[in-house]
């Protein structure tokens, strides 16, 4: 575990130097060749771009996919009401139970709603309301509720 958490602290460091260096606030990398300069897998910088660079915590990550695919981190300064928009507007048409904790996590750390909201939106999409659901259609009902309950933060 010390040692995830240090190639963690490692790739967040690295990116955050690259935000530093542009004169926009902006990096861009290619995962696979990230990964290999620093010597991980490309499923650490996934790990650390969703658990790290977050709305919630002021940056905006785009993707493009294919032969000169990237990802585009950038750093943003948003008043609550912003991230939180951006936030649903991010969660899109399904999310499944753990990055929906992940998520609802993130915004009770950075201060967007309080520890209630967080525990009511927590019990809201646990696993114990949605298993009386078909599983197809969970990780849709739970983006529903998540968001209508992210709205009323507003």
């Amino acid at each position: 575990m010390v040692m995830n958490m240090r190639l963690s602290d490692l790739i967040t460091e690295r990116i955050l130097e690259l935000l530093d260096e542009s004169e926009e606030s902006t990096a861009e990398i290619q995962r696979n060749e990230f990964a290999n300069g620093i010597g991980c897998a490309p499923s650490q910088i996934n790990y650390v771009l969703s658990s790290r660079f977050t709305p919630e915590h002021g940056f905006i990550i785009e993707s493009r996919r294919g032969g000169g695919g990237y990802i585009k981190i950038k750093r943003v300064v948003l008043d609550g009401s912003s991230a939180i928009m951006h936030i649903i507007n991010s969660i899109g048409e399904e999310i499944d139970a753990m990055s929906a904790r992940i998520l609802i996590e993130n915004c009770y750390q950075s201060g967007l709603i309080d520890k209630t909201s967080a525990r009511l939106m927590d019990s809201a999409i646990s696993k114990n309301v949605m298993h009386s659901l078909p599983p197809q259609i969970r990780n849709s009902v739970r983006a529903t509720i998540l968001k209508e309950m992210l709205l009323i933060q507003l």
